[in-house]
């Protein structure tokens, strides 16, 4: 193992200590049902996966991957035309940056009345989240290349396709990851509000429903739950970076 790889698997350890001492600080001070012992939620994650829990899992993970997947499809396509092209520049910019500040949780209304109540508005709120981050960052990563760079590829008589595959589309990599990485943490807030209407599963729906029976290790269970998924899909992520973006590595 690295020394790197060490002092982050060290600091990961000490990371969950911390937190779990916090915890129970608090647990000890409050002495209070509605803050239960990280020893009580730890032990009632194994008895809730026997029941209902890993449906909510999956039907969660279901909406977040295929929101992520057309956001990161979309704003490829979407950002490599901006950069590309400047008459889809001209048109695209003032429409995202329109549209960009404008509060997506306000869109709920709309999207569930257009898109119903099914995993369809769900997967739309998390897509209007990520695919604008996702555009502008490939946009900018065209944007950045320079053009000797193509100039030598057409000294050498490289057709346009080997010229994507070879500059264009391992510069715009960084840009895709780079995006998803920021926009997974709010997907993931918005898909936790999203599942409160219109669905029984969910793990947005689990917590809440786990609050409302004043079930409260199972709360915590559920909580702790979604943030260990959303830190896979962050590892997830940095591992996919590793592995397609191999001359950002950097060796001792």
């Amino acid at each position: 193992m690295k020394k790197d790889e060490l002092k982050r698997l060290i600091g990961g350890i000490l990371a969950v200590v911390l937190f779990l001492g916090i915890w129970w600080i608090g647990y000890y001070v409050i002495q209070k049902p509605l803050l239960p012992s990280p020893f009580e939620v730890l032990q009632r994650i194994p008895g809730l996966f026997e029941k209902e829990l890993l449906m909510h899992i999956r039907v969660s993970s279901y909406r977040i991957f295929l929101g992520m997947f057309y956001s990161l499809i979309g704003g490829f396509f979407l950002g490599l035309l901006m950069g590309s092209f400047p008459k889809w520049k001209y048109f695209f910019d003032p429409l995202i940056y329109l549209t960009y500040p404008i509060p997506k949780m306000a869109l709920l209304p709309i999207v569930m009345l257009l898109g119903g109540l099914g995993d369809g508005s769900k997967v739309a709120m998390i897509v209007l989240i990520v695919l604008p981050q996702v555009t502008i960052s490939v946009r900018d990563s065209v944007r950045q290349i320079p053009n000797n760079y193509y100039d030598v590829y057409r000294l050498l008589q490289a057709s346009k396709l080997q010229q994507f595959a070879l500059i264009t589309f391992p510069a715009t990599l960084p840009g895709i990851i780079s995006g998803a990485r920021v926009s997974l943490g709010t997907a993931i807030s918005i898909l936790f509000f999203t599942e409160n209407y219109g669905t029984e599963y969910g793990m947005g729906y689990f917590i809440m429903d786990s609050w409302t029976r004043m079930d409260y290790g199972a709360m915590y269970a559920g909580i702790i739950i979604l943030s260990s998924f959303g830190l896979l899909l962050f590892l997830l992520l940095d591992l996919f970076s590793w592995w397609v973006c191999k001359w950002q590595r950097v060796t001792d």
